[in-house]
């Protein structure tokens, strides 16, 4: 049975798809604000309805992961926009509870579907650090306008869930422009096993949700933070909110033009260091200057050392398993952030808060920036790994799938052998059987 695999899809499809699913997690902090103020929500209760919106895109990338190379991007990233338009705009459009939380996690769904299909494209890409900086630039570009417009738009809880509606509305064309199944028969049973470098691909997973989980923690109550401790109001939070992932373009774009000649280990370790100062600085300011030097700072660093991360899980695996899993655990530890910045804010303060989740960052960045030194790409030659793809030290990489896969596989292997009258003229063979011949006499 054959098997093909068909050219990588074109880079605007992947990013406009990385856009739409990663919108929703953007909008966290004004999405929990506006459930809190226009329905009858108390603070913790909005934050729960934000996190099963994330643990309904974490479940949809833990589901897909080893199902995107059978059923192929197209249909999976169709699905995962009409859920997103659907959930999203049933929230948007009731004030029923049940509804409202139906429709969030329905979203949250068709959210995750779309970036766990975008990450395992950029995984397979030629240059996945460079698709990676263009999705983080392109969501953080629609997000900042967002915020700088909803504010302006009325209130109401449903206008930001119908801004990501429409924003996964928008990307359905980008959809059709996706491969179908990149491989048939046989071959995409062994594409869809465990994946190459399970240990340092289960390390990379587990930091990246604590690394997500502390942000999204600082996150989700930044707005509270800015309110309350920073005294400023709603459009001045907009406008802060606004500048800060306007820095986080200008961050990702140095980071592309950088590319990977820095390596990964000093953007993925410095930069998770530098995010925790920007975490304390953040929790404990009092004042505008505080608050948004703080969230400006953090938002031009952060995106930086996700596109490495991306990068790193890429290199992992090509094909994108690692990445969609690590993208996966990324949500699953954002949509824990919520409740955890709550528990921490109510149980230490907001300063306190913010020491511990610098203090986790910390943590973290030793086993991220580790994985990052080890996960250089080695000869191709080494152990039978793919062209491509890296070899750990201290790993076996998966086998190549090359010879044994592809149309060449299915054809009968010829072997010559040399002809035995050709083997009866060497001179081996001549002195043996001029020795038979006198044995005979």
């Amino acid at each position: 049975m054959s098997d093909t695999t068909p050219a990588p899809p074109a880079a605007w499809p992947l990013v406009t798809l990385f856009t739409a699913g990663y919108v929703a997690p953007y909008l966290l902090p004004t999405v929990v604000g506006r459930l809190d103020a226009h329905l009858p929500l108390s603070p913790a209760q909005a934050g729960l309805v934000g996190t099963a919106l994330l643990l309904g895109s974490a479940t949809a990338g833990f589901t897909l992961a080893s199902r995107i190379p059978r059923r192929g991007p197209r249909p999976l990233a169709r699905l995962g926009l009409l859920l997103a338009v659907l959930g999203y705009g049933t929230a948007a459009s009731t004030s029923l509870l049940p509804l409202v939380v139906a429709g969030v996690v329905v979203g949250g769904f068709g959210s995750g579907s779309a970036t766990a299909v975008a990450a395992a494209g950029i995984a397979g890409h030629r240059d996945p650090h460079r698709m990676s900086s263009l999705g983080l630039l392109s969501v953080s570009a629609t997000a900042g306008a967002l915020y700088l417009t909803l504010p302006h738009l009325g209130g109401g809880h449903g206008l930001p869930f119908a801004a990501i509606a429409l924003v996964a509305a928008l990307a359905w064309p980008a959809a059709g422009r996706l491969g179908g199944p990149t491989r048939s028969g046989p071959a995409a049973v062994r594409s869809s096993g465990r994946p190459p470098y399970p240990r340092a691909g289960a390390v990379l997973a587990g930091c990246l949700l604590l690394w997500s989980l502390t942000q999204e923690a600082l996150w989700g109550v930044s707005g509270r933070i800015g309110a309350e401790q920073a005294g400023l109001s709603e459009a001045t939070l907009g406008v802060v909110f606004a500048v800060a992932l306007g820095a986080g373009l200008l961050g990702v774009t140095g980071a592309s033009a950088f590319g990977t000649r820095l390596g990964r280990p000093v953007p993925i370790g410095a930069g998770t260091a530098a995010i925790a100062g920007c975490v304390v600085l953040t929790a404990s300011a009092d004042g505008l200057a505080g608050f948004a030097a703080g969230e400006i700072l953090w938002n031009a660093v952060y995106p930086v050392v996700l596109s490495y991360v991306i990068g790193l899980a890429a290199a992992l695996d090509p094909r994108g398993r690692w990445a969609v899993f690590a993208g996966a655990a990324s949500s699953l530890g954002t949509a824990c952030g919520p409740v955890v910045g709550s528990l921490l804010a109510e149980a230490f303060g907001l300063p306190g808060m913010g020491l511990v989740l610098g203090g986790l960052l910390l943590a973290v960045a030793g086993p991220l920036t580790a994985v990052a030194v080890h996960a250089g790409r080695g000869p191709v030659a080494a152990a039978g790994a793919t062209a491509g793809e890296p070899v750990l030290r201290g790993e076996v990489p998966a086998p190549a799938p090359g010879p044994g896969t592809g149309p060449a596989a299915d054809a009968p292997v010829r072997v010559r052998r040399t002809p035995r009258r050709i083997l009866l003229l060497t001179p081996t063979a001549a002195r043996t059987r001029r020795a038979a011949a006198k044995d005979r006499l």
